[in-house]
């Protein structure tokens, strides 16, 4: 089993072939091919963590759509001075379909 650690949107994601993922939002209409940098990869027994040898590894992915995530709602209050915030939040979100893993 082949599967790879990519740095994606700020977090680390451990894909393989044909996974879908859920990053956030990255430039690219969909259809269109985009390429993960990666952290680690991992081919049976062999682990590849050098960073020169993982510089020639790619990852590719398909963009599938662009979303946004669920609602999350901020709220502020402090007590008796009437103060009171409430703020609402949705990521964006970008839906992509990982390719390929090349060493």
């Amino acid at each position: 089993m082949v599967y790879a650690i990519v740095r994606a949107g700020g977090r680390q994601e451990k894909v393989s072939v044909g996974d879908f993922v859920t990053l956030n939002r990255v430039a690219g209409e969909a259809g269109s091919t985009i390429e993960l940098p990666a952290l680690l990869l991992v081919d049976g027994d062999k682990v590849t963590s050098n960073s020169a040898e993982l510089a020639k590894v790619k990852v590719t992915a398909e963009v599938l759509e662009d979303l946004r995530g669920p609602k999350i709602i901020i709220q502020k209050y402090k007590n008796k001075t009437g103060y009171k915030k409430r703020q609402g939040h949705r990521q964006d979100l970008t839906k992509v379909k990982i390719t390929a893993i090349s060493a």
